[in-house]
């Protein structure tokens, strides 16, 4: 992996909601726009459904990457798909035919991502991870931002690389959580090359300089 293979991703859950144009506007830099949907089942927290989904689409030049965090994404999955999303990632916990959905949304022409949560292994991923895209490691409980970094993940995040590596497969690893300039380093080293940054961007005064940092302390990481 090299150090231009570094993807920042800005996750809106940190955005204004009320001023969601603008705060899309202000991470043009970024490399896609992360968009978490909650159902208030699946996760305690409820966020934004498919029309939303559908304008943010509409109005950013950014790839958007969804990631749903609800019950039954075999069935919702596709319509999100149809919206216009770049990649969608559902949990494991969620799904019923993780293997069937990922080829469903693949023929659909969108990247399929597969979700683990802190106390998830990776080891049963081993199997079928040529069948994903992407594979997201959460480093915080899903359903709120701003949580602490939880470094114990990296471990499993170094399992993934090492056997995507070993297989010469093209999988990303992407990481959500607590992902920030000072985190990102360890993040990198570990083997994940899609970083998801929510507080860390939307609380900055300059978004496009808080994803420079990230980029940049991720990107040093590679060259220690």
């Amino acid at each position: 992996m090299s150090i231009m293979d570094i993807q920042i991703a800005p996750s809106i859950l940190s955005a204004d909601f009320v001023n969601l144009e603008r705060d899309l506007q202000a991470i043009s830099s970024a490399d896609m726009v992360h968009v978490d949907v909650m159902d208030h089942h699946f996760v305690p927290n409820l966020t934004l459904g498919e029309p939303i989904v559908e304008r943010i689409c509409q109005v950013t030049d950014l790839p958007v990457d969804v990631h749903l965090m609800i019950e039954d994404p075999d069935r919702w999955a596709p319509e999100f798909a149809q919206l216009g999303a770049s990649s969608i990632t559902f949990h494991a916990g969620a799904t019923h035919a993780p293997v069937r959905l990922a080829r469903q949304l693949r023929k659909m022409g969108v990247k399929a991502c597969f979700a683990v949560r802190p106390a998830e292994p990776v080891e049963p991923l081993f199997d079928i991870i040529d069948e994903f895209d992407m594979v997201l490691v959460m480093t915080v409980e899903p359903g709120f931002g701003g949580q602490k970094f939880l470094d114990n993940q990296m471990n499993k995040v170094r399992r993934l690389r090492d056997y995507i590596t070993a297989h010469g497969m093209a999988t990303h690893i992407q990481v959500d959580g607590g992902v920030s300039s000072q985190t990102a380093p360890i993040v990198a080293q570990a083997g994940a090359d899609v970083l998801v940054a929510g507080s860390a961007v939307y609380g900055a005064a300059d978004r496009a300089q808080a994803i420079s940092d990230i980029r940049q302390a991720a990107q040093k990481a590679f060259q220690a």
